[in-house]
Formats: structure tokens, C-alpha cells, sequence
């Protein structure tokens, strides 16, 4: 039986009007999101984010000394606003482009601490068997969320569906596509509302926790799958700068990464979830303090690897 706390968008932002109207001057929320003697509660994805924790819940936390509260949200905004004012001490859902877009657009602070997990965006349909059969003037679904429909029409140009602008990066649309030979359309809806779109549209680019909680197997069914090789979307554990160090965290951190986990992903999601595991490094500058190393996103250096549970990059 699941045990997680579901919670709704419209619950949370009731909630957190509530919580700015009494907080007014008083700075941030003083719950056990900041209290380390206190339960970590963590926001989190459905699936398979929140399974993933209840996994450690029920199986890991207690020999581990953790406290572990896992709270659900069914949107990609609210688990960062949530940990960012402090109503969490922690999120699980997301991937370092959709951060650092986030942070950028939103004033956040929110900085990952451990990659867990890759779930590889997929192009399905309900009309098709393959990308090729998709016919000219096809319409495909896209997210409509900058970074995620950046990544579904990098996925088409990797099967040669169409052709990206030179320079087209995390936030490209539809207006830098270079080439379109089979006239493609476009309709962009919200993530979670993707796999619905199937029976409307030829074909529809899902993300694949939106994937698994409807039904779809991405190993089996997806048209065309994203690769794991070299892939910077692996989600990981955040939190708000400043609270990596919580020892809650790292208890959490280190049991996200275990045997135990890569192996419970391996067997429930049969390749549709991969174990990905990495740490996040912040370099720290005497004068500004926590910086991304040169070279590599706005918010921090981010180093995505295939490894054994239980490895981290060192270099």
C-alpha cells in the first residue's frame, strides 16, 4: 500500500498563500524542512520519482537512521517553489536543463545533489508502427514547457524527422527547425496531458514518467527512444542552496544510490527507467561562494554517468 502524501496543485497553492500571507517579514518557513533533527520531507513525482522513495522507505530508511516523508505533486513548477520557501527540505523530479531554466526565469535557488535515474523521452502513437509511416503533414504532440519541447525535437532530429537551426540549444521551438520534409505539425500541451493526446494527434513526444503512469511501456513501445549515452536529462535529488550538507540529505543521497535501488529499478521498469547515478560537485569561490565549475551551465557543473549503484564520478 502506498503510503506517499498526495498532494494537488491547487492544495499546494492554497497552501502557500497561506504560508506567504503568515510568513510576511518573518523570512522562511521554520518546519522540519529546515529543522536536520526533524522528518525530510521530499517532493516528488508520482511516478516513478515517488516509488523510488517508497522503496527507501519502506526498505532502506530506518537501518539508516532516516526520517523519510515523501510528498506527490502531479505539475513540474511546484515541487521547486515548495523547496525553495522551504514547505519541503527536498524534491525529486526533474533534470539539470529544466533547473537551470527554472532558476534562471524564476530567481530560485534550487541546486541538484545526486543523479538517480534516466527516463528516456519517447515518440508513440496509437496510428503507426514506426516514425517512417508517419505521413506528410503528420501532427505531432510536444510538451510545452521550453526544455521538454527542446528535447522532443532534438528527439526527432535524431531519427531525421527534421532538422534544427545550427545553435538550436535547450529552448528551441518549432520556429528553429531548419528542415521539415514531411511538413510536420506541431501542437503543444502540457506534459502530464501528453499521453492523452495520443488519440487526437499521429504521434505525441512523452516524457517517460508521464509515459509509465499511463500504461505505456517505453522499452516496448516508444517509436523512437531516447539514448542513455552522454544524456544530461538523468533526474536527481534537490534541494535549495545551502542544504546539501543536511545529514538528512546525505543519508538520502547515499541510499538513493545503493545496490538495493538500482536493482529495485532494473526489475520494476525493465528498462524503461535506467539507474544512472552521479554526484553534483559546486565549486566554491572565496569571494562569491558556490559557483559552477567554467564551462558548464549557469547553476552548476553537471556530469552525468552510466555506473554501478552505488559509484560516483570523482573527476
Amino acid at each position: 500500500m502506498r503510503k506517499t502524501a498526495k498532494t494537488t496543485t491547487a492544495v499546494l497553492a492554497a497552501g502557500t498563500l497561506a504560508f506567504g500571507l503568515s510568513a510576511c517579514g518573518s523570512g522562511k518557513n521554520s518546519s522540519s524542512a529546515s529543522d536536520s533533527s526533524g522528518p525530510l520531507v521530499v517532493a516528488a513525482s508520482p511516478t516513478p520519482h515517488a516509488e523510488i522513495l517508497d522503496f527507501v522507505k519502506d526498505n532502506l530508511a530506518k537501518k539508516a537512521g532516516l526520517d523519510l516523508q515523501v510528498r506527490e505533486f502531479t505539475d513540474y513548477i511546484t515541487p521547486n517553489t515548495a523547496t525553495e520557501d522551504g514547505s519541503v527540505g527536498a524534491n525529486y523530479f526533474q533534470n539539470q536543463p529544466y533547473l537551470d531554466d527554472f532558476n534562471k526565469k524564476r530567481g530560485t535557488h534550487i541546486v541538484p545533489v545526486v543523479t538517480v535515474h534516466l527516463e528516456p523521452l519517447g515518440l508513440y502513437s496509437h496510428k503507426v508502427k514506426s516514425a517512417d509511416a508517419l505521413k506528410s503533414g503528420a501532427t505531432i504532440a510536444v510538451p510545452n514547457d521550453s526544455v521538454n519541447e527542446a528535447r522532443a525535437l532534438k528527439l526527432l532530429a535524431s531519427k531525421g524527422l527534421i532538422t534544427l537551426k545550427n545553435g538550436a540549444g535547450n529552448e528551441a521551438t518549432p520556429q528553429d527547425i531548419a528542415e521539415n520534409p514531411r511538413k510536420l505539425r506541431f501542437k503543444e500541451v502540457e506534459a502530464p496531458q501528453t499521453p492523452r493526446s495520443l488519440d487526437d494527434v499521429d504521434a505525441a513526444v512523452i516524457n517517460g514518467n508521464f509515459a509509465i503512469s499511463s500504461g505505456i511501456k517505453p522499452a516496448k513501445e516508444a517509436l523512437v527512444l531516447e539514448s542513455p549515452k552522454n544524456n544530461p536529462y538523468g533526474n536527481f535529488l534537490a534541494v535549495e542552496k545551502g542544504n546539501e550538507n543536511d545529514p538528512r540529505v546525505k543519508k538520502l543521497a547515499k541510499l538513493l544510490t545503493s545496490p538495493e535501488v538500482k536493482k529495485f529499478i532494473e526489475d520494476k521498469y525493465a528498462g524503461s527507467v535506467i539507474p544512472s547515478f552521479s554526484r553534483h560537485v559546486l565549486r566554491v569561490s572565496p569571494r562569491t561562494g558556490p559557483t559552477p565549475s567554467p564551462g558548464v551551465g549557469p547553476v552548476v557543473r553537471f556530469r552525468a554517468h552510466m555506473l554501478h549503484a552505488g559509484q560516483f564520478s570523482r573527476n
